[in-house]
């Protein structure tokens, strides 16, 4: 009996996570191979055998730090796309607002986050301190994707738009409703794309900012992250341990893309092209 060929689409889809497996596990057992035959030592480069038992016997101490990052991560990544959603719907409808505070959000974005985060360690409690270092790195991205996606909206639809409605032969009140209706109906969806964009960059820097901060801080304790659980397992040699801290982190960052690209795919899937399901 013969089989029906499968789809180019699918065959596709098959070889991306396929190829990226394959890659990954034939780099795993090379890094393997080269230890075991060089016989380096585990403080200069475990074995990822070595890494995988550490991280097995290590899970109730990565774990919290796991956690901990995570809460620091997604609560400053919360916060910048409220503050960049908020602040882009500001800036789109004034340009006196625009012009006003658009610079300061700049020099946020351009100072790098290792050098303002001593000063809010200085500033703020060690919590705070960590989650507005998250916050900084992560608010540029949505504010700025947001506003190009809110003034992207096709000038012809705008003013016909505008000529429907009519605004110009009312008051100020009546141009502030038709504005903001403008704005739901045509800007909002004309946006989503572009902030969708924002939001994946904006998840990846989320972590890096906190990870940053956690070094910068540098305390102990139970509440410490997986950047503290790194610096220590430098200092004392524990080279697996600091190997494994870098997975959990690797592995944060990789779920957090892959939950923001699904995010991405449910949103736009049936009307946008860049997630539309095109044919080989």
């Amino acid at each position: 009996m013969a089989f029906a060929p499968m789809p180019a689409r699918r065959q596709g889809n098959a070889l991306k996570i396929v190829l990226p497996l394959v890659v990954f596990a034939a780099a795993i057992a090379a890094w393997e191979a080269i230890v075991r035959i060089e016989g380096v030592p585990p403080y200069i480069l475990p074995a990822p055998s070595l890494i995988a038992r550490t991280l097995v016997a290590d899970w109730s101490l990565l774990s919290g730090s796991l956690l901990t990052t995570l809460g620091t991560t997604l609560a400053g990544l919360v916060l910048a796309v409220l503050g960049g959603v908020v602040l882009a719907v500001l800036l789109s409808l004034s340009r006196i607002v625009e012009y006003s505070l658009y610079p300061f959000a700049v020099v946020l974005q351009v100072t790098p986050v290792i050098a303002i985060a001593p000063l809010l360690l200085i500033y703020m409690p060690q919590d705070v301190a960590v989650l507005a270092c998250a916050w900084l790195v992560a608010f540029f991205p949505v504010l700025s994707n947001t506003m190009l996606g809110l003034q992207s909206v096709d000038r012809n639809l705008m003013e016909l738009f505008q000529l429907y409605g009519a605004p110009a032969s009312r008051g100020p009140l009546a141009r502030l409703r038709a504005r903001l209706k403008a704005l739901w109906v045509l800007r909002r969806p004309a946006a989503l794309p572009a902030f969708l964009a924002g939001l994946r960059i904006a998840g990846g820097l989320s972590l890096i900012g906190a990870v940053v901060a956690e070094m910068a801080a540098g305390s102990a304790g139970a509440g410490s992250g997986l950047a503290y659980r790194i610096i220590e397992s430098q200092y004392r040699l524990n080279i697996p341990r600091l190997f494994a801290a870098l997975v959990l982190l690797a592995l944060t960052g990789i779920g957090l893309f892959l939950v923001l690209a699904a995010l991405n795919h449910v949103l736009l899937r049936r009307w946008h092209e860049s997630a539309l399901d095109r044919e080989a």
